[in-house]
């Protein structure tokens, strides 16, 4: 998959906690068009929505080792 921009993966973080029922801010249209292009999310009468694969791509984040240098 291809790498998220910061903005990007905030956006798609936010829409995750806003499906578990949380309050987040506002997603800034180009980035959720972004992850729309993606698969990651899509448009709905809420605003966008973060898709089954959006929120696989966080688990695998999630669980990825990090990077040490």
């Amino acid at each position: 998959m291809t790498d998220l921009s910061d903005a990007q993966l905030h956006a798609l973080q936010n829409l995750g906690r806003k499906k578990a029922g949380e309050e987040v801010p506002f997603v800034k249209i180009a980035d959720a068009r972004a992850l729309t292009e993606l698969g990651l999310a899509v448009r709905s009468q809420e605003g966008w929505d973060i898709t089954p694969a959006g929120s696989a791509f966080l688990v695998r984040r999630s669980n990825a080792p990090s990077v040490q240098e």
